[in-house]
């Protein structure tokens, strides 16, 4: 089933699945959020901005004050399928990718496949490799993109995607290529690349630039701002989309051209979650 296929369908997919279980007396639903027939523009929230905004519930539902349609989850939010399907309805909200570990992949993948399939996600991405975990050297990349590439190989078989996203460590160099080049070259075509622009450009690469390398490839991209230096230092010295120091007029356009699915909002330490992503929607909303 094609991509886009696949998002048109997983809203009926939860309905029927619910509507099941609701004969069977497994649960009754709250009535959900009139839902619009379409997700574009193509924005997303990671809900690593969220996690520290009350319970699974109340972020949701600030997801949905915000005007945004599609999250990307990280795991399962201790909740079951069952119940993310109840609040994805109730919120009016689609996932569109789902941030699983490298070790939680490589232990037992069925039951994490299982999981987004019934809730109606067709895209796992790999979040972040701990310090253990990386390698040291271009051969080492290489090495781990060509497990990467066997894991693709087996989420394919399930109708399932792919997709790696990178922090600043991968943007180290050997010889002409970055870590995360070496990786995605070894893995093969079916990995598919999210690209966090603002670590990108806290390696000192451009990201309008960078982008460019991933042309066809790029399922999505962490649309994040950094702030001045010696500013929003409580903040991790990020700040709201469009109020740091990211060329907004050339990335976007960059990344359009390189084919994103999604501009999916992201700040890794939020002192206020909603507002900033209220404001990074409109920002979006604005200027895509």
């Amino acid at each position: 089933m094609a991509r886009n296929s696949y998002r048109i369908t997983s809203r009926m997919t939860r309905l029927l699945t619910m509507t099941s279980m609701f004969m069977m007396g497994a649960f009754v639903t709250t009535p959900a959020v009139a839902a619009e027939d379409s997700l574009t523009p193509p924005i997303a929230v990671q809900m690593y901005t969220m996690r520290d905004y009350g319970t699974t519930e109340e972020q949701f539902a600030a997801v949905n004050r915000a005007g945004i349609k599609a999250i990307e989850t990280v795991g399962d939010h201790g909740v079951s399928a069952e119940r993310m399907n109840e609040l994805l309805d109730t919120y009016d909200l689609d996932i569109i990718a789902a941030h699983v570990g490298l070790d939680d992949l490589r232990s037992d993948s069925s039951e994490i496949v299982d999981f987004n399939k019934f809730v109606g996600n067709d895209t796992i991405v790999i979040p972040y490799l701990e310090e253990d975990a990386r390698p040291d050297n271009a051969e080492g990349w290489k090495r781990l993109g060509e497990e990467l590439g066997g894991m693709v190989d087996e989420l394919e078989q399930e109708g399932m995607t792919l997709a790696y996203h990178n922090h600043d460590f991968e943007m180290q160099k050997y010889g002409e290529k970055t870590a995360l080049e070496l990786l995605f070259n070894a893995a093969g075509p079916g990995l598919m690349s999210e690209i966090d622009l603002a670590w990108v450009e806290r390696a000192g690469l451009d990201p309008a630039e960078y982008v460019t390398h991933f042309d066809g490839r790029l399922f999505a991209v962490h649309a994040k701002d950094n702030a001045p230096e010696g500013v929003a230092e409580d903040e991790g010295g990020f700040t709201s989309l469009g109020e740091g120091v990211l060329d907004w007029k050339a990335i976007l356009p960059a990344v359009k051209q390189a084919g994103a699915e999604w501009y999916i909002i992201e700040h890794d330490h939020p002192l206020d979650p909603e507002e900033v992503i209220t404001d990074g929607n409109r920002f979006l909303k604005e200027n895509l």
